[in-house]
């Protein structure tokens, strides 16, 4: 018998039916009411959908039973290993969780900076949390993850609607007619003493005030609406800190609105590092940029030429910071003699050190970027 997912249209050759006794047994048929197990030629898990209605592929239902809905994943980041030499295992590693997590997706991504990985799409935060770990521990790998990201939505200027999971993808400016992000309905439990830390928390994070209530008079439930991009990465955190452990946190997804976004890139040496790149509100966007670009002044390793750290919008620098070359005293040996012998030897040097800069290359090593991610 061949069979057909109505969800992706695959069709597959039944190889055994059965019933779970607990173990599987095989059967002849498995008749209406009937839960048990269907064996397939199915190759890959991308060719069917957790809920999907399955029908005969020479006589075929005319719709699928109702309830079904895909599941779209909402958080996306990069995942690399540490180690190059590693990216089969970590290939592998994916491919089998995605056998007992159908909601997980990933696709194959090149970085600059980190070489070889994945992007990959959870349901939420706490999903892409459970990932990570469950990669580093069961399979002991060494991973690099690149700043969590949301989908936006990018409306051109010649009316074309796209959704923007990494900021490399994001249009050109002169492209772009406006930006939505998605927003959520926060709700968040905390005892009455802590409201003001979590409201100033909140319009830190840009966040709309809703309404607040009281309960019992000695716990408050606050309503704020914030931007998804706001939370994904140490809201939570935090809101624990604040509140000394004591708050709750929950949240539903609003739908998109409009907001004023950029595409903030870093460059190194004039050559744009992708994996830094972010999509950032226009009125942070400069605090952003300095506080990334000191950061990396401060973990790039010195090179022998200078090495020019800029935080860039579109073709606008907006924060600038020099890594200092790494110098020999070639004055060392003149214990004398006119000042114009000096002046050749380090104009001399200077021009090497320009020539350097031209033909140089600048890498961004992993404990470096992981720095820049920790910054708040």
């Amino acid at each position: 018998m061949r069979i057909r997912s109505m969800a992706t249209g695959h069709e597959f050759d039944v190889t055994e039916v059965g019933v779970f006794t607990p173990a599987p047994k095989p059967e002849e048929e498995l008749t209406a009411g009937e839960v048990g197990y269907i064996a397939a030629s199915i190759k890959s898990v991308a060719e069917t959908k957790v809920g999907d209605t399955i029908t005969s592929a020479e006589n075929p239902a005319q719709k699928p039973l109702p309830g079904y809905k895909q599941v779209n994943p909402m958080v996306f980041c990069g995942i690399y290993p540490a180690d190059g030499a590693h990216y089969d295992d970590l290939r592998d590693a994916l491919e089998k969780l995605k056998l007992n997590d159908a909601s997980l997706s990933y696709e194959q991504e090149t970085s600059i900076a980190l070489g070889y990985g994945f992007r990959c799409g959870f349901l939420g935060l706490l999903h892409m949390e459970i990932i990570q770990e469950r990669l580093e521990r069961e399979f002991d790998l060494d991973l690099v993850t690149t700043a969590p990201s949301v989908i936006y939505k990018v409306v051109t200027t010649s009316g074309e609607e796209r959704m923007i999971d990494n900021p490399t993808n994001l249009p050109p400016v002169t492209e772009i007619e406006w930006v939505e992000e998605p927003m959520v309905n926060a709700t968040i439990m905390t005892p009455s003493e802590y409201v003001g830390s979590i409201m100033e928390i909140c319009q830190e994070r840009r966040g709309v005030f809703v309404d607040m209530n009281y309960i019992e008079g000695t716990r408050a439930s606050i309503h704020y609406v914030l931007p998804l991009n706001e939370i994904i990465y140490d809201f939570f955190d935090q809101l624990k800190s604040r509140s000394k452990g004591y708050a709750s946190f929950d949240y539903e997804l609003r739908g998109y609105q409009k907001s004023d976004l950029v595409k903030l890139d870093f460059l190194l040496n004039g050559d744009c590092c992708d994996a830094l790149s972010t999509i950032v509100h226009k009125d942070r966007a400069y605090n952003k940029a300095r506080a990334v670009a000191e950061r990396l002044r401060d973990v790039i390793p010195r090179q022998q030429f200078e090495i020019p750290i800029q935080a860039a919008i579109g073709g606008k620098i907006i924060a600038r910071e020099t890594v200092k070359a790494v110098r020999k005293d070639v004055l060392a040996k003149c214990y004398g003699g006119d000042i114009t012998r000096k002046k050749k030897l380090l104009e001399k040097q200077k021009e090497g050190k320009k020539r350097m800069r031209q033909i140089g290359t600048v890498e961004l090593p992993s404990e470096a970027f992981m720095s820049v991610l920790r910054i708040n």
